[in-house]
């Protein structure tokens, strides 16, 4: 089973309303096993909602509101889904494709927090608490390799 970023699927829960929809994502989804999430909504977090970004260890929003509460809480509530939904087909979580640079689902970049487009080293709140999982984790810019 593998873990998928709800917004890259078509689901309008991106921070602007829209979407990330990602052709491939969705071709690799129609031979695989998946759960999909979007820990931002999750949370508690509307759509549309103003964009945010990791500063530190905390998650701010461009109007300059702390919402690391909500993210933090959305990604422990999607990281149960996905390890009951694995649980409940009897498989095991074998890897994740989620939103690439997102403070909650980036890995390996990420934003960093300055809203000026420039990304740094980094995971999302979410992307990091499944990689302590020892699950990988790879971004829809990445070659599928499943």
């Amino acid at each position: 089973m593998y873990v998928i970023s709800r917004c890259l699927l078509g689901c309008n829960c991106k921070y602007n309303g829209g979407n990330n929809e990602a052709p491939e994502v969705i071709s690799f989804c129609r031979n695989h096993s998946y759960v999909s999430v979007c820990p931002e909504t999750a949370g508690g977090l509307p759509s549309p909602r103003p964009p945010a970004e990791k500063t530190g260890d905390r998650i701010i929003d461009k109007e300059g509101k702390d919402v690391t509460e909500a993210f933090v809480r959305g990604a422990e509530i999607s990281l149960s889904e996905c390890l009951s939904a694995a649980e409940a087909e009897g498989k095991k979580i074998e890897g994740a494709i989620l939103k690439a640079n997102s403070p909650s689902c980036g890995a390996g970049k990420i934003y960093d927090g300055t809203f000026s487009g420039t990304l740094t080293d980094g995971y999302g709140v979410f992307a990091s608490k499944l990689a302590q999982l020892g699950i990988e984790v790879i971004t829809e810019k990445e070659k599928i390799k499943w």
